[in-house]
C-alpha cells in the first residue's frame, strides 16, 4: 500500500509543537518552567488575538507529524542537525540559538517567545503584507517591537503586534496595534524594533532608531528565521531613515 504523504496540520486542529533542548548552555530558566511560561503566555495573550491554538510539550525526540521548537548552543550545531525552515518530515521548525541570544543580552525566554509567535503565524517565513502596489512588509509578529517585553510567571516574554498592524487603512480610535499598546498605527515600530520591507522587488531593513541599527549590525543573525526572506547570496541594504546608513550582512 502506498504511504500517504505527510502534510502540515490544518489550522482547525491544535498544532503540537515538540520543545527539544540540545543546548549545553544554561537557558536561564529550567526547560519545564520555560515551556510552561511560553504556553501560558501564548494561551492568555497571543491566542485570543491571533486564534491558532498550539500545544507545547518537552521531549527528546519529536513525532514526525509534529512541529519542532529546538534550542541549540549556536548556529553551527543547528547546521549539523540539517534543519532549515522545515524538518526532514516536512514540518515547520523554529530554532533558538542560546549563545547568540545571551551574547546580545537578550534573555532566552524573550528570543523563544519571539520565535514561537512568528513560527505559528508564518511557519516558513514566506508571507508578506501589502501596503501599496510596490511595498510589502514581512509577516513578522515581533520584529517591530522586539526589544519591548512583559512578564509571565516571572519570566520575560517578547511583545508582539496585532493583525491590525498589517492592515493599511485608518482604524477606529483606541485600536491596539501591539500587545503592550505602544504603537499607534500600522507598519510602525518602537525605537528598539526593525522591519523587513520589500519595495519594488528589493528587500530592505528599516530600524526604529540609529542605536537599534548599530546593535543589530553586531548581532549574529545567521540561522534566524527572518534570514530566509533575504535573497540568497545578496547583501541586504538598510532602508534609509533620516541619516541612518548602517551596514548589515546576511
Amino acid at each position: 500500500m502506498k504511504k500517504a504523504a505527510r502534510v502540515i496540520q490544518p489550522r482547525g486542529s491544535v498544532v503540537r509543537i515538540a520543545c527539544i533542548n540540545r543546548a549545553k548552555t544554561d537557558l536561564g530558566v529550567p526547560l519545564p518552567k520555560l515551556t510552561a511560561a511560553l504556553q501560558k503566555c501564548y494561551d492568555d495573550y497571543f491566542l485570543p488575538v491571533w486564534g491558532y491554538p498550539v500545544k507545547l510539550y518537552n521531549t527528546r525526540r519529536a513525532k514526525p507529524s509534529d512541529w519542532q521548537f529546538v534550542y541549540f548552543d549556536d548556529t553551527d550545531d543547528a547546521s549539523a542537525e540539517g534543519y532549515h525552515d522545515l524538518t526532514f518530515h516536512k514540518q515547520p521548525v523554529s530554532k533558538v540559538f542560546v549563545k547568540a541570544s545571551l551574547a546580545d543580552d537578550v534573555p532566552v525566554s524573550v528570543t523563544a517567545s519571539h520565535e514561537l509567535f512568528e513560527m505559528v503565524i508564518d511557519p516558513i517565513a514566506n508571507l508578506w503584507a501589502q501596503k501599496t502596489n510596490r511595498t510589502q512588509f514581512a509577516y513578522e509578529m515581533c520584529d517591530p517591537v522586539e526589544e519591548d517585553t512583559f512578564m509571565v510567571n516571572g519570566i520575560q516574554m517578547s511583545n508582539f503586534v496585532h493583525p491590525s498592524w498589517f492592515e493599511p487603512f485608518k482604524h477606529p480610535p483606541h485600536t491596539k496595534f501591539d500587545h503592550l499598546g505602544l504603537l499607534t498605527k500600522p507598519f510602525s515600530m518602537t525605537k528598539g524594533g526593525y522591519m523587513i520591507i520589500k519595495q519594488n522587488g528589493r528587500v530592505k531593513e528599516k530600524f526604529g532608531s540609529p542605536a537599534k541599527a548599530k546593535r543589530f549590525a553586531k548581532e549574529n543573525r545567521r540561522g534566524h528565521r527572518s534570514e530566509f526572506r533575504k535573497p540568497r547570496g545578496l547583501h541586504i541594504r538598510p532602508a534609509r531613515k533620516g541619516r541612518l546608513r548602517a551596514k548589515n550582512r546576511l
